[in-house]
């Protein structure tokens, strides 16, 4: 079942409204209200259980919902699953990759049972987009953390479904994986895709996200952008502070030397 293109540009990528779920005694949603815009990035925060996972779940239709109404590209995720599976991808928090295969047989698989026309040109072209084009030769076992989930965010984009969901993208990732994985999101996402991005790092939903929801006890208590979550605390004070480097900054100094030195 189709909807016509005039009709989805008027209406959120996401539309969740009352969404409820239990397990057993356990509430973990209690009411989750949220829209997402197209061509968006939206970071759903949260402490571990919060119920993150639970919500993505739902509304790629993994779960069924207790309660409330869930949308997504236009489509009831309760009564239209199939044209919501159709309109969706999913990364969840270990990457799905197949590691005897290379990095370019596991994006030709994915494309062929896709049905799609030329899947070694659609895997080519992803190897370059995710800068793996020099590793997609080689076993996905030989990758490292980074890699692998770059090499499964690429295939998530396979048939290019207009709404992905990143199910805590970069847990277990050294900080040079994070970033990686980072600069692979802004740049699918600035092409139209509308991503539902959860996580438990702050820092990545500052430097990722057009709009940010923190998810507490079942509940949203906060939804905005960064600039307004920032208003709802006390003005700043000026004050000269010495700003020193955290160990990030560290990390990726000396690393970076030392391969710059290592590559002369």
């Amino acid at each position: 079942m189709s909807i016509p293109a005039t009709h989805l540009a008027h209406e959120p990528a996401i539309h969740v409204r009352g969404l409820e779920k239990s397990f057993r005694d356990l509430k973990v949603l209690r009411g989750v209200d949220l829209d997402v815009g197209r061509g968006s990035i939206f970071a759903l925060l949260g402490s571990n259980g919060a119920g993150k996972t639970t919500v993505v779940k739902i509304l790629s239709t993994l779960l069924t919902a207790d309660a409330g109404t869930t949308r997504v590209n236009g489509f009831d995720v309760a009564t239209q699953a199939t044209d919501v599976r159709e309109s969706i991808s999913l990364t969840g928090q270990f990457a799905a990759v197949d590691e005897i295969l290379t990095g370019r047989e596991n994006l030709v698989l994915v494309a062929r049972l896709r049905h799609l026309k030329d899947p070694g040109l659609i895997a080519d072209d992803l190897l370059r987009r995710f800068s793996l084009t020099e590793a997609g030769a080689r076993r996905v076992a030989t990758y490292s953390g980074g890699m692998r989930r770059r090499l499964d965010i690429a295939m998530s984009l396979i048939g290019d479904p207009p709404v992905i969901f990143l199910d805590e993208p970069t847990t277990g990732l050294d900080p040079e994986g994070r970033l990686e994985v980072w600069q692979a999101v802004k740049e699918f996402a600035a092409q139209g895709t509308t991503v539902l991005l959860t996580t438990q790092y702050l820092d990545e939903a500052e430097q990722l996200a057009d709009r940010i929801a923190v998810l507490h006890e079942g509940r949203i208590i906060v939804n905005g952008t960064l600039h307004e979550l920032k208003q709802l605390l006390p003005p700043a004070k000026v004050e000269y502070v010495e700003k020193q480097p955290t160990l990030e900054d560290v990390f990726l100094t000396v690393v970076g030397a030392r391969t710059e030195k290592e590559n002369r």
